[in-house]
């Protein structure tokens, strides 16, 4: 049984550090589940379903946020509503991707070669995306004003999102069932190329995150219970996985939003490329 809590206690661990970080926490989940010969369909499944912990931090550490949204919406009020109905078409994309191509992505992307291959492409893809908006500033600052990374300065940013933009997000997003791609990196580079200063493009990626981890785990969570509760400390290694990921992820999402206006990108996308070319190199 601690050996079980043990690893649980890790995988919450990776889960919370990882989610909200553009470096993908499936792929950490991958990788760190073949490391400790976890890879049956139990373990698959409590990889994701742990997801649900930082799911809950996100929530609560916006509850003002959407408290503010149920508001806006039994008023009517028109930010609000465009708001939810932009976090709604970028939402849309992924269930219909999910369900076509889940059990294939299980099937042959869980394993530390794709997941190598997603970590560098998408870290090289990050500075690609960096280098260009710092050369757009640049070349045309009268089109780009300077914004204010402070809190709360995203709010007006989000506001002027187009559906296009949250339709291009949404679509980006998809791309994230690649494990390695990262959920957290496709949805904040997506609305950096869309002209959202980088704190603004991560704020909606958390909230995006609410309804797309919650169905996620949802999901893989009623068709594969019975492999979790079945498998040896199933149920202690979902609450130990769960409440970890919690505590770390609401200290993470903190840390990231304070400063991520000064880091940018770029050292996530090095991290990145440098532990999926270890990762290959040992393969």
């Amino acid at each position: 049984m601690a050996s079980w809590i043990g690893i649980a206690l890790l995988l919450g661990l990776v889960e919370g550090l990882t989610e909200f970080l553009p470096v993908s926490s499936t792929g950490h989940l991958v990788l760190l589940s073949r490391w400790l010969g976890h890879v049956t369909e139990a373990d698959k499944t409590l990889d994701v379903v742990i997801q649900a912990g930082a799911v809950l931090a996100a929530a609560i550490y916006f509850r003002q946020r959407i408290a503010a949204l149920v508001r806006g919406l039994a008023r009517r009020d028109e930010a609000s509503l465009r708001l939810l109905v932009r976090l709604g078409v970028a939402f849309v994309p992924v269930v219909p991707a999910g369900l076509l191509v889940g059990k294939l992505v299980k099937e042959r992307l869980f394993g530390p070669v794709p997941v190598a291959g997603a970590l560098v492409v998408g870290g090289l893809v990050m500075i690609a995306v960096e280098r260009w908006q710092t050369r757009r500033r640049r070349a045309h600052p009268e089109a780009a004003p300077a914004r204010s990374e402070a809190a709360g300065a995203e709010r007006d940013e989000l506001a002027g999102l187009t559906l296009t933009h949250a339709a291009l997000i949404g679509l980006a997003q998809c791309l994230s069932l690649w494990p390695g791609a990262s959920r957290a990196m496709v949805t904040i580079v997506a609305g950096r190329a869309c002209g959202l200063s980088t704190r603004a493009a991560a704020e909606f990626s958390f909230l995006l995150a609410i309804p797309t981890l919650g169905a996620a785990t949802s999901y893989d969570f009623a068709k594969h219970a019975h492999d979790i509760f079945a498998a040896p400390g199933g149920t202690t290694s979902l609450v130990v996985g769960l409440v970890t990921a919690f505590a770390v992820a609401w200290l993470v999402i903190a840390a990231f939003l304070r400063y991520v206006g000064r880091l940018g990108l770029v050292p996530f996308a090095l991290y990145r490329i440098v532990l999926g070319a270890l990762v290959l190199l040992l393969a």
